[in-house]
C-alpha cells in the first residue's frame, strides 16, 4: 500500500484491531446499550480551559492513569483496541477450538490463531524454518547472484532490497501501475544513522546489539556477530543518504517518476531489470519509481561493498523479518530493541492480543466476516452515513462562503466534495484467500502462505483497471483514512464505537468525537496534498494560480504555529511534517462544529452534566484525544509520525475557533488565546 496516499486519523502502529459489521436486516448486537457518554472525574478544573483545555479536559485522567507496561501508550484508541481485542478472542478461541472443513473461512481463521498460539511447537523449531533460507544466502557469490535472489525471494513471500507495490497511477487514477520505492534500511527513518545526540547513539548502540543477538541465535560466535552487526549499520547507513526524509516523502509531485523499463534501466546500468522483473514475475513496460535515487544508489552500493557485508545485511533481515514468528528468544530479542528501545514498551502483550492482531492483518477480512452479526448493527451505520451526510452538506455550505476563494476553485471544490465515495463498517465486496494455506501445526509456513497471496494478488492488479470497492483497512481496525487516489473517506467498524461513536448518545458527544473525525477525513482532501487531486483522484492542479497562492499562505501560518509546540524538554513538533493532519484537525473540528449547530441540541442551550450544548461538543472532542505515551514513543512520533501529539491535536485547533472562545470565555493573556490576526481559518 502506498502508505503517503493513504492519509489516516491516527498513528497505524499505534491502533490495531476491533469489531466489524453487520449485513442483516437484526439491529440486535453484543455490544450492552451504554448510558454515560462523558467523564467528568477526568477533568482538571485547577487548570483554566483557556491556558491548556487539553489538561482541563483530561488532566486528572492524565494524572492518575498509569500506562500498562504492555503498551507504548494508554487512553481513548488503546483502551478500544483492548476492549475490541477482547471480543476478538472470545471468537477466535471458540472457532480456533472446533472442526471445520478445510478451506473454510473459519478453518483459516481458527487454524491460523491456534498455530500462533501453539508457542511450545514453535520455541522447539527454534530458527529451523529459516535455515534454508541462510544457507542460499551463504551460497551468494557476487552481487548478481545477491540481487538475483533479493528479487526471486518475493515469490517466496520473503523479498530484500526492493521495495515493490502495487497502486493507482497517480496521474491516471483508473490504471495500477508497478511502483517502486526506497528500501533497504531498517530504522524508523535516514535521520535515526546520523543524529549525534545521547538517544540517537544508544539507538544505534541497541541497533548493533539486536543485530548481534540475531547472528549468535542462528550459530554466529561473538566476534563474527559484532562485525556484522557493525557491517550492517555501516552499509545502511550509506543506504540511508539516498534516502527521502519523511517530510520529502509527503510532496506527491516530487515522489512521481514515471518510466519505461529502457529509460529507468539507463539509470542503474548494472541491475538487469528486465531479469529482474521475470524473476519478480513483473510483467510491465512502465513503472512508477517514488525515489530513484535509492536505486541508483544501490546500483553503485552492489559493486563497491564486499560482498559478504550484502549478505550479512541479507542474511540479517532475513532472520529479523522472521523473528517474530521464531522461538521466544528471537521474539525477544525484536521485541526489545523494536518495543522496548524505540517505543518504551516495557513487556510483551499477551500472546492472544498478538495473535489476535496478527489474524487481523492476515485474513482481515476473513476474520471480520465472523463478527458481522455482532459488533456493528445497520441502524449504527444508517446513523453514522446521517452524520457523514450532514458535514458533507455543510462543508458545502463552507466552500460557498469562503472570502478568499475565487469562484472557479470554489466550483472545482465543490465538485470533489460531493464526488467523495463514503465507505463504512465492511466492504460490500469480500476478498477472498483460495491461495492461502493454513495448518494448525506450523506457524511458520502459514504466515509464509499469508505472504505469497499478499505478493501474487499485487502482481495481478499490475497494468489493470482500479478496483475502487477494495478496502486500506481491515474492518476491525481502530482508525480511518482518506484516500487521494480514489477520492474515498473510510470509516471501518472498529472505530464506530464508543467513546469516538455511540447511536445512543446525544448529538454534541458524536459529533464533536466521530463528527470530528468524518471533517478530519473530508477534510484531507482539501489539505497540502489531497488538494493536489482532482475529484477522480488524479494527480492534477484544479487551482487557480491566485487561490493556490493564497493557499499556501494559510497552510504557511499551520506550519509555524505547531512548530512553537514542545513535546519534550528538547524536542518541538515538526509543523512541516505534519501539516496535513493538522489542517485537517483545523478543519474538521470546524465543520463538525457548524454540522453540530444545525441539530436540535445545537441550536438549543439545555445543560446535560452541568454543562452547555457548545461546552460539551468540546470537551468531547478533547476527551478523544486523551492519551498518554511514553517518552520513547513521542519522541520517535515527532521524527517519523505525521500526526500532531494529542495534546496539540486538541489546543491546536481549538486556539484557532471563535466559538471556542466563547464557551468557555477565552481572553487575551490566557496561553491558548491567538489574536484575530493569527487564528487560522482555511475551510
Amino acid at each position: 500500500m502506498k502508505l503517503s496516499n493513504y492519509l489516516w486519523l491516527a498513528l497505524p502502529a499505534v491502533i490495531a484491531a476491533g469489531c466489524k459489521g453487520s449485513q442483516s436486516g437484526d439491529s440486535s448486537s453484543d455490544v450492552p446499550k451504554r448510558t454515560v457518554f462523558f467523564d467528568k472525574t477526568g477533568m482538571d478544573t485547577t487548570v483554566k480551559p483557556g491556558d491548556n483545555f487539553f489538561m482541563y479536559a483530561s488532566g486528572a485522567w492524565l494524572k492518575k492513569t498509569q500506562i500498562p507496561p504492555s503498551e507504548r501508550g494508554w487512553g481513548s484508541f488503546y483502551t478500544l483496541n483492548d476492549d475490541n481485542l477482547k471480543n476478538l478472542h472470545k471468537i477466535l478461541d471458540q472457532v480456533s477450538a472446533g472442526s471445520h472443513d478445510k478451506g473454510s473461512l473459519e478453518q483459516k481463521v481458527g487454524d491460523l490463531y491456534a498455530a500462533g498460539m501453539d508457542t511450545a511447537a514453535i520455541d522447539k523449531a527454534g530458527y529451523d524454518p529459516i535455515k534454508a533460507t541462510l544457507a542460499k544466502i551463504d551460497g551468494l557469490k557476487d552481487y548478481k547472484e545477491l540481487i538475483d535472489y533479493a528479487a526471486s525471494s518475493f515469490k517466496d513471500g520473503d523479498g530484500y532490497l526492493i521495495g515493490f507495490y502495487v497502486a493507482p497511477d497517480d496521474k491516471n487514477s483508473s490504471k495500477n501501475l508497478a511502483q517502486f520505492t526506497q528500501a533497504g534500511t531498517s530504522l524508523p527513518e535516514k535521520s535515526y544513522y546520523f543524529k549525534t545526540d545521547s538517544v540517537s547513539l544508544k539507538i544505534r548502540k541497541a541497533f548493533t546489539d539486536y543485530i548481534a543477538k540475531l547472528f549468535t541465535l542462528t550459530g554466529s560466535d561473538a566476534a563474527t556477530a559484532a562485525k556484522n552487526a557493525d557491517a550492517v549499520l555501516k552499509l545502511e547507513t550509506e543506504i540511508a543518504k539516498s534516502h527521502s526524509t519523511p517530510v520529502e516523502l509527503r510532496d506527491p509531485q516530487a515522489n512521481y517518476h514515471k518510466f519505461t523499463v529502457t529509460d529507468l534501466q539507463k539509470q542503474v546500468p548494472d541491475l538487469d531489470l528486465k531479469h529482474l522483473f521475470d524473476l519478480m514475475e513483473i510483467k510491465t513496460d512502465t513503472v512508477l519509481v517514488g525515489q530513484p535515487k535509492y536505486y541508483v544508489a544501490l546500483d553503485q552500493l552492489l559493486k563497491s561493498q564486499p560482498i559478504d557485508v550484502w549478505k550479512a545485511e541479507l542474511k540479517f533481515n532475513a532472520i529479523s523479518t522472521s523473528a517474530s514468528y521464531l522461538s521466544k528468544d528471537f521474539r525477544e530479542a525484536h521485541f526489545n530493541f523494536y518495543n522496548k528501545t524505540l517505543n518504551g514498551q516495557k513487556k510483551q502483550q499477551d500472546r492472544w492480543k498478538q495473535m489476535a492482531k496478527l489474524t487481523d492483518s492476515s485474513l482481515g477480512e476473513l476474520l471480520g466476516q465472523l463478527y458481522v452479526e455482532k459488533y456493528f448493527t445497520p441502524d449504527a451505520k444508517k446513523r453514522m452515513l446521517d452524520l457523514v451526510n450532514n458535514l458533507q452538506s455543510v462543508y458545502k455550505d463552507r466552500i460557498e462562503k469562503l472570502d478568499w476563494m475565487s469562484s472557479a476553485t470554489k466550483q472545482k471544490a465543490e465538485e470533489k466534495l460531493a464526488a467523495f465515495t463514503k465507505k463504512i463498517g465492511y466492504p460490500d465486496k469480500w476478498k477472498k484467500y483460495d491461495d492461502v494455506e493454513i495448518s494448525k501445526n506450523d506457524f511458520y509456513a502459514d504466515m509464509q502462505s499469508v505472504s505469497k497471496h499478499n505478493y501474487f494478488e499485487e502482481l495481478k492488479k499490475v497494468n489493470k483497471p482500479v478496483d475502487r470497492s477494495e478496502w486500506g483497512m481491515t474492518p476491525p481496525t481502530v482508525n480511518a483514512y482518506y484516500n487521494p487516489l480514489s477520492n474515498e473517506i473510510v470509516f471501518p467498524a472498529g472505530i464506530l464505537q464508543f467513546p469516538f461513536f455511540d447511536k445512543d448518545a446525544d448529538d454534541a458527544i458524536n459529533y464533536g468525537a466521530i463528527g470530528a473525525v468524518i471533517g478530519h477525513e473530508m477534510t484531507h482532501g482539501f489539505d497540502d496534498q489531497g488538494s493536489q487531486y482532482d475529484k477522480v483522484g488524479n494527480l492534477k492542479m484544479w487551482w487557480t494560480p491566485e487561490d493556490n497562492t493564497k493557499f499556501k499562505a494559510k497552510t504557511q501560518m499551520v506550519v509555524d504555529q505547531y512548530n512553537k509546540y514542545v513535546v519534550l524538554n528538547d524536542v518541538h513538533v515538526n509543523g512541516s511534517l505534519t501539516l496535513g493532519e493538522n489542517i485537517a484537525d483545523i478543519g474538521g473540528l470546524a465543520i463538525a462544529y457548524q454540522a453540530f449547530k444545525n441539530t436540535e441540541q445545537g441550536k438549543g442551550n439545555t445543560k446535560i452534566d452541568g454543562l452547555t450544548p457548545d461546552q460539551r461538543f468540546f470537551l468531547s472532542f478533547a476527551q478523544v484525544w486523551r492519551i498518554k505515551n511514553t517518552d520513547e514513543t513521542m519522541r520517535m512520533r515527532t521524527q517519523v509520525d505525521p500526526h500532531s501529539p494529542e495534546m496539540y491535536r486538541v489546543n491546536g485547533p481549538l486556539s484557532n475557533m471563535p466559538a471556542f472562545y466563547d464557551a468557555f470565555g477565552i481572553k487575551p493573556g490566557d496561553k491558548m488565546y491567538r489574536a484575530e490576526k493569527d487564528r487560522v481559518k482555511i475551510w
